[in-house]
């Protein structure tokens, strides 16, 4: 019998009727054989509901109110789940990250997975219950409830996966798995059968929504070998895992986008020790991380001119925040734009084989697309591009790799 966890976001519990939809699909899998552990988000539109009434009562609400509130959300969830099971002839347990003792750490709001007490819910599973579990939640040393974050359910399933020894964890949303890029962008995207936990982390952290990043990290540290389904169509998703060596592999695994980015330049820096320390420092001290960095020497070969990007949420805190350290440092000019995306191809295929950023380059000038900065790594190459470019990138560099074929060994 395989031990299975599977999380079901809000999406495909957002109505009555998805919920009893969901109660189905879980009988089949239990039906088959497979012993299961189900996690599940609040109902789609409920903590964005419970958010809005903690804002009624205070502009900044105590963090530890805030997560007693909003983990009632999937509270609900588990306890109608696991209606929905019982009126089936299937017997289950609900438990909330506290009672399945889900330890983390006092972060409220953000909190991190330190420890999970599994016996609980072996001994439900090793009575033949379906244990149904809530995501987003634990509880801190001192028995306070916490939260982990937005789309923390993908990590309680992954953790629970990794702490129960799981032979698979199954993350159903609302797409049939990972593709080779966005199909709303690129109709002619297609569906990976498989992608390396390397990969998976770079097309999250570069903008791809399908899974959050810390449950793609968890899964790659205690290997836990993770399934992307679709909550509302049946197939075989997409399965993330360690690379195999016996495989062939593709150059190029997707092309992931990001429409959130602006960039900052300080123009004229005096050329110094510690001079990006001098930049970035304050920029780091208001909270705003930075993504991307070049640093060119002007044409003086006295001074520098100092490039980053930046979330387009905290594009006015940082120019205000590099003017004022522009000021200090007697650079020339500051100047920024908030109107650029950033485009990543991803592949563990560019360790062993040249020319991927060449002919990424050439597609794109092809396409009379100018490059403003460029970032590489063993296996992604980004560059920043004009917004009004993105499509027309993405189009034109999935055709120039053919990943609308699948790879043939």
């Amino acid at each position: 019998m395989a031990l299975i966890v599977q999380k079901y976001g809000g999406t495909s519990v957002g109505t009555p009727e998805r919920i009893q939809a969901v109660a189905e699909k879980i009988m089949r899998y239990r039906d088959q054989g497979n012993r299961l552990v189900v996690v599940v988000s609040a109902m789609s539109g409920e903590t964005d509901r419970l958010l809005g009434l903690a804002a009624a009562m205070s502009d900044r609400p105590a963090p530890r109110e805030l997560d007693v509130l909003l983990a009632t959300g999937e509270q609900t969830t588990i306890a109608l789940l696991s209606m929905a099971l019982e009126t089936r002839g299937c017997t289950a347990r609900s438990y909330t990250g506290a009672q399945v003792h889900i330890l983390t750490d006092a972060a409220h709001n953000k909190a991190r997975i330190r420890e999970i007490d599994a016996k609980r819910v072996t001994k439900d599973l090793d009575d033949g219950h379906v244990v149904v579990v809530a995501g987003f939640q634990g509880v801190d040393d001192r028995g306070n409830i916490t939260t982990l974050g937005r789309g923390g359910s993908d990590t309680t399933a992954v953790a629970l996966a990794a702490a129960l020894k799981a032979d698979e964890c199954q993350i159903f949303t609302d797409v049939d798995g990972v593709y080779t890029t966005d199909p709303r962008v690129e109709p002619d995207a297609r569906r990976l059968e498989r992608i390396t936990f390397e990969e998976m982390l770079e097309m999250a952290s570069l903008g791809s929504k399908v899974l959050q990043i810390r449950a793609v990290e968890f899964a790659g540290k205690y290997n836990v070998p993770l399934r992307v389904l679709s909550s509302f169509e049946d197939g075989e998703g997409t399965l993330i895992t360690y690379e195999d060596e016996g495989m062939e592999q593709a150059l190029i695994s997707g092309i992931a986008f990001n429409r959130d980015e602006a960039k900052l330049t300080a123009l004229g820096v005096p050329d110094q020790p510690g001079i990006a320390h001098l930049i970035l420092g304050p920029i780091a001290n208001a909270n705003i991380e930075v993504d991307m960095i070049i640093q060119n020497m002007a044409p003086d070969g006295k001074t520098t001119d100092f490039t980053f990007t930046v979330h387009r949420n905290d594009y006015r805190r940082a120019l205000e925040t590099l003017q004022k350290v522009a000021g200090d440092l007697g650079a020339k000019q500051v100047v920024g734009d908030d109107r650029i995306v950033k485009i990543s191809l991803v592949g563990v295929g560019m360790r062993s084989h040249a020319g991927i950023a060449s002919t990424m380059f050439e597609t794109l000038a092809k396409e009379g697309i100018n490059i403003r900065m460029i970032s590489t790594s063993e296996i992604k190459v980004s560059v920043v591009v004009d917004e009004k470019y993105l499509e027309l990138g993405v189009r034109a560099l999935h055709e120039a790799f053919q990943l609308d074929q699948a790879i043939t060994a």
